[in-house]
């Protein structure tokens, strides 16, 4: 069913939408949860808070992409899980390492200061939408989806090697536009 459809099923409040929403989504939104919380039935209950929020939230939105949408929402719950769940815990490596590398952008506290969340939202969006279309993927499977070093070098057919100097040029040269923009303003 196409996503027009299924956002027209949620106006008409019609519970058949939550049915055609998870029988689309459920494995795109499994993926996010999973890769995140590594746990089956937190993964589940972030689905099933996606399903309920979706149900919540249209109407009145009505979103311009489904699957970004139903996405952002379960990234939400999965991240208020993984937070809940590790308050007082070390995390495991393969997400300290995602933290660690993000902490390189440590200006991104100054940034939200000194420019409105939207502007700093459009200017990271331009910045993907510059990369050659292979960097944009390894970028966004390493910092939206959290998938592995390796998934994503076995994804591109090269070696993780190549997946973290990819990931380092495209940190810095993201630093480096947000820096400037900062200074700019």
């Amino acid at each position: 069913m196409e996503d027009t459809a299924i956002i027209d099923l949620f106006w008409e409040r019609k519970e058949s939408a939550i049915e055609e929403l998870s029988g689309k989504y459920s494995g795109y939104c499994y993926k996010i949860a999973w890769n995140l919380l590594m746990n089956h039935e937190d993964s589940e209950e972030c689905l099933n808070d996606t399903w309920l929020s979706a149900w919540n939230y249209m109407p009145p939105k009505r979103p311009s992409c489904l699957a970004v949408f139903v996405g952002r929402i379960t990234r939400g719950f999965a991240i208020d899980c993984f937070r809940k769940k590790h308050a007082a815990k070390r995390p495991d490596a393969h997400r300290a390492d995602v933290c660690s590398e993000m902490d390189e952008l440590s200006l991104s506290y100054t940034i939200e200061e000194q420019m409105a969340e939207k502007k700093l939202l459009e200017e990271i969006e331009k910045f993907l939408w510059k990369l050659p279309k292979a960097d944009r993927d390894i970028f966004i499977r390493r910092y939206w989806y959290l998938d592995s070093i390796c998934e994503i070098a076995k994804r591109h057919k090269v070696s993780a090697g190549c997946i973290k100097t990819n990931l380092c040029r495209n940190r810095k040269k993201l630093f480096h536009i947000l820096e400037q923009e900062v200074m700019g303003q």
